[in-house]
Order: C-alpha cells, then structure tokens, then sequence
C-alpha cells in the first residue's frame, strides 16, 4: 500500500520511476503485488476473530397472502404462484 506521505499516480500517468512510459504498462503491476504482499502480512499478523456463538436462526419466508381473486386461488393451489396455465392450440393452416 502506498504509504501516507507518497501518492502513486494514476494509470494514464507517467510512471514514477522515470522510465517516461504510462504507469499502467511499467509498475502498476509491482506496486500492486505489493501492496497484496503487504495486507497479506497484516491479515497474518492480527488475531483471529472468534467465531459467533450464537448464531440467529435462519428466518423462514412467510405463507402467501390470501387473495379475493378466483383466478389466482385456482393457480395458487396446482401450480403454486405462476399464475393461470397457458393453453396453446395449433395455429390454422391456409
């Protein structure tokens, strides 16, 4: 990680370390395998956080609502909430 005092250009910038290329095609990749190197390092190094002891149970989704609509309780029962079943016919032929 770029350390407070220093501030890494941005990608169509030239890069820092004079070479006159963008900094995207010279160092961005190195600066940011270290920067991985680096959190990789921190995370290694602070405690492990202790896993939860009680955890909530899983909340279950709620029934459907009751509805005042005859076309929907007569799908609701055979085909859960799809909606009404489409009936095709064949088309006419000539």
């Amino acid at each position: 990680m770029a350390d407070e005092g220093t501030r890494r250009p941005g990608r169509n910038e030239p890069c820092h370390c004079g070479s006159g290329k963008k900094y995207k095609h010279c160092c961005l990749a190195a600066d940011e395998a270290a920067d991985l190197a680096a959190l990789a390092k921190q995370a290694s190094a602070a405690p492990p956080t202790p896993p939860p002891e009680d955890e909530p149970a899983p909340r279950a989704t709620p029934p459907p609502r009751a509805t005042d609509q005859p076309w929907k309780r007569a799908a609701q029962g055979a085909q859960g909430t799809r909606g009404a079943r489409r009936v095709t016919t064949p088309r006419k032929a000539g």
